[in-house]
């Protein structure tokens, strides 16, 4: 996202011929003054640069010293707010459904808005693409993410890690769970081939994989990872229909806390998937959960990282 301020601020003005002062806009010469912008409800620190005095510009909401940073969307212009959405509707194709679409857009915030694509989906769904302008900001000073709190370390630092700490090989125990036969995302992590240019967790001397492939039920897994001694559970989520995954997630976590494990205690159960919010780890009773985009080396570190800290086993 960008904002308006990235735009080159006019240059400054010659100056006018001896006159009466325009006043209004309260231009005087090249400064520009008492009009300041303020289409966002910024109150920065005035902008000099191209002689412009008096109150920031606020095209994209930018306060003094980065108080704040206010950013609206762009489509053509920088700045102009234009959006492009994609949605379903159950009925078939035809101009009502053009216009139930635009009326979902307007219900929606987007004013003005087009349908720029609509196709049937058999007799009696259509998909639509529509573009318009919203009015909404976003403030990113408000904006609160998850940043990770371990370093991410080579292959053969994470070995280290392990054979000081363990003295011992790391069992990882891998699976999609429920009826998930998606196995893309398990085996990107697991396999030696890996992902994004990273070797997968195979690759790893001082780890132990067992993938168990797909569609694996819970007791299945739960018993093989006390079998294997595992020191954690990896398990991959793809199919989310009705929320399987989360159902899927809360029926592991609470089969893992509810088996006795010898020592050292129970493993570290770690969930990935893409449709994951990653601050839900308290409420689905996991360890740690990996949105999309994750990578073997993020997964390896994760794991070193806890060995050296530790977690409640």
């Amino acid at each position: 996202m960008t904002t308006v301020d990235d735009r080159q601020a006019p240059k400054a003005a010659a100056a006018p011929p001896p006159g009466p002062a325009k006043t209004g806009a309260a231009k005087t010469g090249a400064a520009k003054t008492g009009a300041a912008k303020t289409g966002a409800g910024e109150t920065g620190a005035a902008k000099t640069g191209a002689g412009e005095t008096g109150a920031a510009k606020t095209g994209a909401g930018e306060t003094g010293a980065g108080e704040k940073r206010l950013v609206r969307p762009y489509g053509d212009t920088t700045g102009d707010g234009m959006v492009q959405l994609s949605f379903t509707l159950p009925i078939p194709h035809d101009a009502r459904a053009e216009g139930a679409a635009l009326h979902l857009a307007a219900k929606m915030g987007m004013d003005p808005a087009m349908v720029v694509h609509a196709k049937g989906m058999g007799p009696a769904f259509t998909f639509f693409v529509v573009y318009g302008r919203i009015n909404h900001l976003i403030d990113l000073s408000s904006v609160e993410v998850i940043e990770r709190e371990y370093p991410l370390l080579p292959a053969k630092e994470v070995n280290l890690a392990i054979r000081e700490t363990l003295r011992r090989k790391l069992v990882v125990l891998g699976a999609c769970i429920g009826t998930d036969a998606h196995t893309v995302g398990i085996d990107a992590i697991l396999n030696v081939k890996g992902f994004a240019g990273e070797k997968g967790l195979e690759y790893y001397r001082e780890i132990k994989v067992v993938n168990l492939g797909a569609q694996v039920l819970v007791p299945e897994l739960v018993a093989r990872a006390k079998a294997e001694k595992a020191d954690a559970i990896l398990v991959s989520q793809v199919v989310t229909q009705k929320d399987a995954h989360l159902r899927n997630t809360r029926e592991l976590a609470a089969a893992v806390r509810a088996e006795s494990w010898p020592k050292p205690g129970r493993p570290l159960v770690v969930i990935g998937g893409p449709r994951f919010d990653v601050t839900a780890t308290g409420a689905l009773g996991v360890d740690r959960i990996f949105g999309k985009g994750t990578t073997p080396g993020e997964v390896a570190s994760y794991l070193a990282h806890m060995l050296r800290t530790g977690w409640d086993r």
